[in-house]
């Protein structure tokens, strides 16, 4: 069967898929499992996790001391109502799909050369090819999994009860995420990492702060911990010999699913230029599968970006300037954009507000400008940090300077009227 483009992978692959069908071009998508059509995000990652984390929130704002009585989650409900929530969005894009002309092959699709996938034994040609092949969790061999008692993320949105202890192992946005989602739940929750700090990227000031509300929130913080050995012994986990848990929680990052018989360079993905065109002219893949960006709209914007370039609107995506955030609790953690020559750390507990928010004295903003006083990227550890993000992504996008952000009045009494105050600072 010959089309002019094929998707393999039908995480957000399928928006591009749909756009170009739209725009009168026959499309293939193929998806080794339909019913996963909307890919990590949608089943096992941003949308059910999101959904666990904003009920946390709830439960985390019930325990001052002015309510009374206490707030539980039914574990059991709550992971039901979510894949109820989850059944019907995929539906919708199903939908959307097919009511845009996108045939949809079910199956694994393997990369033969330029032209060609396989698919259950079926050769389907077309002129350009876009992976989108995703990503799977990344578990180290000194670790022996059963995914009952040693979990991965996608194991929580089976659970039906809470453990009555765990240990998380890894500090990026999956392991801080869950970490306070179990001790906010009252789990006795250990945060378990190898450096002698949760991140070496993110603000220093951001992460002195990140630290003391992890650990506010009830986390043991265990840095400088390696696990070189773990198993299950008689319904306990044993790390490193000596160290006993209800449960592990693996949060250790994701590797790409990197399968392809053609003569493709990989490296800790499918390797791409700007365009994410890959090494074998016209074949192009975007989000997981290649390594850059581990975010969904991060794919989303990628595939638009080769969507364009199929239809000789060949642009650059600034992959810098894609919005970042870690969904901790209270306060969350995000950012946009670089560093560069200014530097202007603001706290947030210089406004009235913060008096509101249980937790929110712990925020930080930092700035960061050019020699010309254009904003070139920011750092955030405030409420609701992944909605705010987007303001300041618009300003570094727009290549906003200091005087122009200043033309804005910003509202009171809000958090974000603290850009404000920190942008009056850049000299």
């Amino acid at each position: 069967m010959k089309a002019d483009i094929i998707f393999v992978g039908g995480g957000l692959n399928y928006v591009g898929a749909i756009f170009l069908a739209r725009a009168g071009k026959k499309v293939i998508l193929i998806e080794k499992d339909n019913k996963h059509i909307g890919g990590t995000c949608l089943n096992n990652g941003c949308i059910p996790s999101k959904n666990l984390l904003h009920r946390t929130k709830t439960i985390f704002e019930s325990k001052e001391d002015i309510f009374d009585g206490e707030i539980k989650i039914n574990l059991k409900k709550l992971n039901s109502e979510i894949s109820e929530t989850i059944s019907n969005l995929s539906k919708a894009i199903h939908t959307q799909i097919g009511s845009s002309n996108v045939e949809i092959i079910e199956g694994e699709g393997i990369l033969l050369d330029d032209k060609k996938v396989e698919v259950n034994g079926e050769i389907y040609e077309a002129d350009y090819i876009v992976l989108g092949t995703g990503a799977k969790p990344f578990i180290p061999k000194e670790i022996e999994i059963d995914y009952k008692h040693i979990i991965t993320s996608d194991e929580i949105f089976k659970l039906e009860k809470f453990p009555k202890e765990i240990t998380v192992y890894g500090t990026g946005a999956i392991g801080l995420e869950f970490a306070g989602f179990f001790a906010i739940n009252g789990v006795k929750t250990t945060l378990m990492y190898r450096k002698d700090t949760i991140s070496k990227k993110i603000h220093p000031k951001i992460v002195e702060k990140l630290e003391l509300q992890l650990k506010e929130i009830g986390i043991t913080l265990m840095p400088n911990t390696s696990i070189n050995s773990a198993k299950v012994d008689k319904n306990k986990v044993i790390i490193n010999e000596n160290i006993k848990t209800d449960m592990l929680l693996v949060a250790t990052g994701r590797k790409p699913n990197i399968e392809s018989k053609a003569n493709i360079e990989i490296k800790k993905g499918f390797v791409t230029n700007e365009y994410f065109e890959t090494s074998i002219p016209n074949v192009f893949a975007i989000g997981d599968c290649n390594g850059k960006l581990e975010l969904a709209h991060a794919a989303r914007s990628e595939v638009l970006n080769v969507v364009d370039t199929i239809l000789g609107k060949k642009q650059k995506l600034n992959l810098d300037n894609i919005p970042k955030f870690i969904y901790t609790i209270p306060l969350s953690y995000a950012s946009v954009g670089v560093k560069s020559d200014k530097e202007v750390v603001y706290p947030l507990k210089a406004l009235g507000i913060t008096s509101a928010v249980k937790g929110s004295e712990n925020g930080i903003v930092v700035l960061y400008a050019d020699k010309e006083n254009f904003l070139t990227g920011t750092e955030i550890l405030m409420p609701n940090a992944e909605e705010i993000i987007s303001t300041l992504a618009i300003m570094v996008n727009s290549e906003l300077d200091k005087d122009t952000i200043l033309k804005t009045t910003f509202p009171h009494p809000v958090f974000s009227e603290i850009f404000d105050y920190a942008t009056r600072k850049i000299k």
